[in-house]
């Protein structure tokens, strides 16, 4: 090859090399200014909403920073702005956090049962067949009263036996009389004395025994002194009420045949009921047999009934980690029902006060809780702020970490403004979504490459939100959170696809399947009596 050739194919390659440096250099170059303007604005957006920087140790709002959950990332304080008119449109309504002494009591969900005491089980003392039944359910009857009659023959040949007993020991005693006669005269022995004395003790003890035997099937000692011959023998028995009180089951009708063991009504004295609650675990050292309690119930605002913790359960259940407390409470207005619901405060030993707000002032941001707080200085300001709750107290709830005794949050009007914080994209993972008027959700991607993941707040009466968007043939993760005692979900349920899931209070259960088809699919907890929808659509 000659030199001219040479020359000739090393340019070209000189040329490739130089525009190959050249390319590298500018996507290098374009790289590096698309990193430091992401920064550049990353950082403004944080002014612009007032974000404390990641490792500032006190919220922007003031007072205490944000929540961290034992194995979860605390969410940083979001700023909101909204105009003087928007605040009116929103019906925004501000009250202070307070320190309630009062709230210092134990609260317990209660159920109202019946005082075990003094509910009896009626059951006939003679078998035989019903004729007649004059108690109905739900009726009061007095210790006494007939409450159903029966035909028994036991009973009448009970009477039969006693007229018999009785004419035999009336014999013996005659000739008893006529012995001890005979004996005085020398007319008979002693010998024959003895054995017509034993003969005599004999019946007499049979007449005992078959009065006895009346007594037990329901006969008074006026009727049983009246029975002198066969005319008076009745065949018809009376079952009378143990105890004054209220028929709350009944099991008789005529023409059922029934004996000693077959019950036929309960009868239950409500001037006392029980109120059963659930303590937990980390609440025993608090609670003792003999602390006060009071017991309110939403069908009876004003009436609050005092008590005395009577009995806590020693043994505590396997499932749910709590032990049965029990306070029995006077019902002379009988105005608590056996079944309903009710609020359990129990004294404690805690004589500090806790900080509340109103019920009304939380809203659920995926598994946890936020408030709102103003900011005095700037009017219209408002910080949304990560809180742990405690017990409810009435119409608020004790918050355990979030908030510092003075500070202002908003009590009207959150949902707006948890609203327009999810609007304005200001949570990462809450934008806006069209349905969350509707109390819909659409699943988001998870942290995982093609999951799509939902959040499902589990509260007194509802699921929320209780309808969610999903897609067809993509794995999809649930996490359900139930933050109330009072609910009955304590499990959900998804029949479509065979799952259920126990819900433990506070703590997020996940879910994990793939929607096979499009089309709605029923959510429900264990009772059925809570509902959700998940909305399959078509990828």
């Amino acid at each position: 090859m000659t030199i001219a050739s040479n020359e000739r194919l090393r340019w070209p390659m000189v040329a490739v090399a130089a525009v190959v440096l050249i390319a590298l250099g500018a996507t290098g170059a374009w790289l590096y200014m698309r990193r430091a303007m992401g920064a550049a604005a990353a950082g403004d957006a944080m002014a612009g909403m007032n974000m404390p920087a990641p490792d500032a140790g006190v919220a922007a709002g003031g007072g205490v920073g944000p929540v961290t959950g034992a194995g979860t990332a605390a969410l940083p304080d979001v700023t909101i702005t909204l105009t003087e008119e928007a605040a009116n449109r929103a019906g925004i309504a501000v009250t202070p956090v307070r320190r309630d002494s009062a709230a210092g009591s134990l609260r317990l969900a209660g159920v109202v049962e019946a005082n075990e005491y003094r509910q009896v089980a009626v059951t006939p003392i003679a078998a035989g067949r019903l004729t007649r039944v004059t108690a109905a359910l739900g009726e009061r009857v007095t210790r006494g009263q007939s409450l159903a009659e029966i035909y028994s023959p036991e009973l009448a040949e009970a009477q039969t036996r006693y007229l018999t007993m009785r004419a035999e020991f009336e014999a013996a005693h005659q000739e008893l009389v006529r012995t001890e006669r005979l004996v005085e005269i020398g007319a008979a022995s002693k010998q024959e004395l003895e054995r017509i004395r034993a003969q005599h003790t004999v019946h007499a003890t049979g007449v005992e025994g078959a009065r006895a035997a009346l007594t037990l099937l329901g006969l008074g000692a006026d009727r049983i002194d009246r029975l002198r011959g066969a005319g008076n023998i009745t065949s018809t028995v009376s079952v009378p009420a143990p105890l004054t009180g209220v028929v709350t089951k009944r099991q008789a009708n005529v023409g059922l045949n029934v004996d000693p063991s077959t019950e036929l009504f309960t009868v239950v004295d409500l001037s006392t009921v029980w109120v059963i609650g659930a303590l937990y675990e980390r609440d025993f050292s608090r609670v003792s047999v003999g602390s006060q309690a009071t017991v309110t119930t939403t069908a009876y605002p004003g009436l609050a009934l005092k008590g005395k913790v009577s009995y806590i359960d020693p043994q505590v259940s396997a499932d749910t980690r709590t032990a049965k407390l029990r306070v029995e409470v006077a019902n002379r207005e009988q105005q608590l029902r056996l079944g309903m619901y009710a609020d359990v405060a129990v004294e404690d030993r805690v004589t500090t006060g806790v900080l509340v707000v109103p019920r009304t002032s939380v809203q659920s941001l995926g598994a946890g809780q936020v408030v709102y707080l103003i900011d005095p200085q700037k009017p219209g300001t408002f910080v949304e702020r990560e809180v742990r709750l405690g017990d409810r107290v009435g119409d608020d709830v004790q918050v355990v970490a979030g908030v510092a005794a003075g500070d202002v949050v908003v009590a009207e009007g959150t949902f707006f403004l948890r609203a327009e914080g999810e609007r304005r994209g200001l949570r990462s993972g809450g934008a806006a979504d069209p349905h969350a008027a509707m109390g819909m959700t659409t699943a988001a991607p998870g942290a995982t490459a093609g999951i799509q993941t939902a959040n499902v707040r589990v509260g007194d009466a509802a699921f929320e939100p209780s309808m969610i968007m999903l897609r067809k043939g993509i794995p999809a993760r649930l996490t359900f959170t139930r933050v109330s005692d009072k609910t009955c979900a304590t499990e959900v349920v998804i029949p479509d696809y065979g799952i259920k899931q126990a819900l433990p209070l506070n703590q997020g259960v996940a879910i994990e399947f793939t929607p096979r088809k499009a089309g709605d699919v029923a959510f429900a907890c264990g009772m059925g009596m809570l509902e959700g929808k998940l909305m399959v659509k078509e990828p």
